[in-house]
């Protein structure tokens, strides 16, 4: 329902919030103090005052540790792009400039604004007392954690009078409402046909000639390029890795498994057991404790009689619901999973069993086992080979660090070489032929970006040195010698004849189709009478059908004053399609309710001046971007991967 407005007007809401709230929520209010290192450039500019280029890496910092810190196991590659770093520097700029207009227009805000809007804020609701009132030592402590001061953090509320006061005074005119709600939900009847590029391409036979010249066209060259690629060596230095390197003593072996023979290579044992209750409570009174033995010592006699009876007696006398409609049956339990008297006496009896009277804290138990399985131990040859990796594993991780450091030293300081490396820390020198991006479905250290781009460095490229030591995984470095690179290139035509052939075949095709598609259309422009081959159906913005979207915006602007009202478009390399207007028809009816539509379009229109207006405003104080999302500093960056 109201499917159209309401993702515009999300959209619309969620800029207006990026306008408002970043200046708290992401950075902070610094005011407008600049660092004083001079020998950086800004990085961006509002009213003549700067922002710095230590103000950016420390927002982008910030940006990063929240992210962290609501989310630990984020990819670092995420945090490390430039849109991540734009946003961030567009965040700073959106700050100034609304702290900029606030100052101009000298807006304000009273003690008692500020304690009512901060009543109301979901942001601080950790901070109110019961009362409603605000607890000035825990306000201090929340904001203290997110680096504000008390007066930043006030002057958010100023910031947000700004926009604030455009938001709430913008009216949508409603005449414009019901153009605006009809332009939407308006339903118009209509008939369509389609002249499909498939249905053509056996009429096109291009000769050589057009193949060649299709070939040669440098507007086409990027259909028939072979990407640049490297081929590569490449190291990794993982657990693995530094497993392989590692002897365990066999006597150390035997020791471990000796420990953990029953915890670890033995099958936990289980038992199945019926059992019939005779409920008895740890603080009854002698008596009734007395009354209770009796009763199940009546019953255990019965049993021992008869031990065939014992589901039916347990049905009929078992004071424990649960159980006593199956029989008594409590199916396989394992140590640890009832009480322990309870417990000792199960495991101490064999399938077919039946035990005496069992006193717990609930009663009187007769159990009888009916099953056991588990406990089996494993001998030692058959995890000998189980526990040997373990233990390399568990010795690798105390090693990884230092072979690490010499992993990162010797790929430098020896960077002809990836040999003297492997050759040290006896790794396996591996190839591979490489692309800038990850080859589809790629894993492992060849599917890292960082690494890739290492490889097609100038470092590895011109200079032909390893890559620096790249941390690809956790416990997991590479570093790639580059052996052998190939540009990109346009592949020769013996090689491309076959994709050359069908490209040129369905553009003449998709042509055919459009001069046949234009020649109907101008038909039923000239004659009211044409007839196209497709049915008629209704269309709407709310209920499309399978009407492509570009057919349906051009069908629903198009003037509808005269019908039957022509139209056509150009579907690209897919074709043509011609639509007749037959007949406009009312609002979807399932579209919306006209009040909610209006006061939704209402917040939309409102949305629209609020972001109009911050657009202003950055033009008035001549609000400037300079520097590159490349251009973060590197100790910045850093602060992705730590």
């Amino acid at each position: 329902m109201f499917e159209f407005v309401r993702k515009h007007t999300r959209i619309l809401q969620f800029v207006l919030v990026l306008l408002i709230f970043p200046s708290f929520v992401f950075f902070g209010i610094q005011g407008y103090s600049r660092f004083t290192d001079g020998s950086r450039s800004p990085a961006a500019k509002v009213d003549g005052h700067e922002i710095t280029q230590t103000e950016w890496d420390n927002a982008y910092r910030q940006q990063v540790d929240r992210v962290r810190a609501q989310m630990p196991n984020v990819d670092p590659s995420l945090l490390d792009t430039p849109e991540m770093k734009r946003s961030v520097l567009e965040g700073l700029l959106r700050e100034r400039v609304m702290q900029t207009a606030a100052d101009k227009l000298h807006l304000a805000i009273s003690d008692q604004q500020l304690v009512r809007l901060m009543s109301q804020d979901p942001s601080l609701a950790s901070v109110r007392k019961p009362d409603g009132t605000i607890d000035r030592s825990a306000y201090l402590q929340l904001l203290a954690a997110n680096g504000l001061t008390p007066q930043a953090f006030e002057a958010h509320y100023s910031i947000a009078q700004v926009l604030g006061s455009i938001s709430g005074s913008t009216i949508a005119p409603l005449s414009a409402t019901g153009e605006a709600l009809d332009a939407m939900f308006q339903q118009r009847e209509v008939q369509l046909q389609r002249f499909d590029t498939k249905d053509y391409l056996s009429k096109v036979n291009p000769t050589d000639a057009e193949l060649q010249a299709y070939y040669k066209d440098p507007k086409n060259s990027a259909l028939f390029q072979a990407p640049e690629q490297a081929g590569i060596d490449y190291v990794v230095l993982d657990l693995d890795a530094i497993s392989k390197g590692i002897t365990i003593p066999e006597e150390e072996l035997k020791a471990y498994y000796t420990a953990n023979a029953e915890t670890r290579f033995s099958t936990p044992a289980e038992r199945r057991a019926s059992h019939i209750l005779i409920k008895a409570d740890k603080s009854a009174s002698p008596e009734v404790k007395a009354k209770a033995k009796a009763k199940a010592e009546a019953l255990l006699a019965e049993v021992k009689k008869n031990p065939g009876s014992f589901a039916e007696l347990a049905k009929k006398n078992s004071d424990d619901p649960g159980s006593a409609e199956k029989g008594g049956d409590l199916d396989f339990f394992g140590r640890g999973a009832m009480v322990k008297p309870f417990e000792d006496a199960a495991f101490s009896l064999k399938p077919g069993e039946i035990s005496g009277i069992i006193e717990s804290d609930f009663g009187y138990h007769i159990i009888k086992v009916t099953d056991a399985r588990g406990g089996d131990k494993k001998s030692y040859e058959a995890v000998r080979s189980q526990i040997e990796a373990d233990a390399k594993k568990q010795e690798a991780q105390k090693r990884y660090a230092d072979a690490a450091v010499q992993f990162s030293n010797l790929v430098e300081d020896q960077s002809d070489s990836l040999k003297p490396v492997a050759d040290k820390l006896k790794l396996d020198i591996r190839t591979a032929t490489v692309q800038r991006q990850p080859a589809p479905g790629a894993t492992g250290p060849l599917a890292n970006p960082k690494l890739l781009a290492a490889v097609f460095g100038t470092d590895s490229l011109r200079d032909k040195r390893n890559t620096q030591a790249i941390e690809t995984a956790s416990n997991q470095m590479v570093s790639a010698h580059v052996t052998q690179f190939s540009p990109a290139h346009v592949k020769p035509f013996s090689e491309v004849a076959a994709q050359v052939r069908e490209a040129v075949v369905k553009a003449a095709a998709a042509e055919l189709a459009r001069k046949d598609g234009q020649t109907k259309l101008a038909a039923g422009q000239k004659d009211a009478a044409t007839s196209l081959s497709g049915a008629t159906a209704t269309v709407s913005r709310a209920q499309p059908g399978e009407v492509p979207q570009t057919v349906l915006d051009a069908v629903l602007k198009a003037n509808a004053d005269k019908l039957p009202a022509w139209v056509g478009v150009d579907l690209g390399s897919d074709g043509y399609q011609v639509a007749r207007i037959v007949k406009v028809l009312g609002r979807d009816p399932i579209a919306a309710d006209p009040k909610k539509a209006q006061a939704q379009y209402g917040q939309a229109w409102a949305n629209a001046e609020t972001q109009a207006y911050y657009a202003a405003l950055k033009a008035r104080y001549k609000a400037t971007i300079l520097a590159k999302p490349s251009a973060l500093s590197a100790s910045a960056a850093e602060s992705t991967s730590q």
